[in-house]
């Protein structure tokens, strides 16, 4: 095993509460688990040793792929897996993601879209890698829950989905975030951590404006996220 590179047609789960959920919910992905001589022999160890037998996924114990995966000093297990493809489920909520470019964003916002309940991303390249370990991390785990798919351009995603009401949000919003009347069936559009969604997106559906104090320029895109979700599941999750 090597450190990890984008063009692997594999990746690494770094952490026992990663590889447990990596185990739960994608065992016919695992290649190997790799425990650390450090590893206490504890609860959560012996779930993942269970549900290795079970799977008959080989359990490799050695330090040696920790030095050269691994960048935190605290990770004693490793599942290493086989990258899969995923597609959302085209007539359910979405959140879009216009070409985000950092991984520890990625992460965090898959973990909040599953925990309000939104369970389909939708990624507009150019965008950052998904299984990148740092985005994995970053997710605690959730992007292994969670439906994504990656699409070439936010026409092509269009094309691709039913028919429902198109939400993005911008700087210029023409529509205050609390004013919105929130449909059945709709999709959150966000842009780029550091440029946004270029002008050309407020000819999709309703533009939306996240209102703050001018003692800042914007919000980070996580935040946006999860002030957003927070207010079109209200009352529903």
């Amino acid at each position: 095993m090597k450190k990890y590179k984008k063009n692997f047609d594999y990746s690494y789960a770094l952490g026992t509460e990663l590889t447990l959920e990596l185990l739960l919910r994608h065992p016919e992905k695992v290649i190997n688990v790799y425990i650390h001589s450090k590893q206490n022999a504890n609860e959560i160890y012996y779930r993942i040793k269970n549900l290795c037998l079970k799977h008959k996924i080989k359990i490799i114990y050695s330090d040696k792929i920790f030095k050269i995966v691994s960048d935190k000093e605290n990770c004693y297990i490793i599942g290493a897996f086989k990258k899969y493809e995923s597609k959302i489920v085209f007539e359910n909520n979405h959140l879009v993601l216009v070409n985000p470019s950092n991984r520890g964003n990625l992460g965090t916002i898959i973990r909040t879209s599953i925990g309000f309940g939104i369970n389909d991303i939708a990624i507009i390249k150019p965008a950052v890698d998904i299984f990148d370990p740092k985005t994995i991390r970053a997710s605690m785990g959730a992007l292994f829950r969670v439906n994504f798919q990656y699409f070439d351009s936010f026409e092509q995603y269009l094309q691709s989905i039913e028919e429902r009401d198109i939400f993005t949000f911008m700087l210029d919003g023409a529509e205050q975030l609390d004013k919105i009347k929130i449909p059945e069936k709709y999709s959150l559009v966000f842009g780029n951590e550091a440029s946004g969604l270029p002008s050309e997106f407020q000819n999709y559906g309703q533009s939306i404006l996240i209102k703050h104090l001018n003692t800042i320029d914007s919000l980070n895109l996580c935040n946006a996220v999860s002030i957003a979700l927070y207010q079109f599941t209200k009352g529903r999750v």
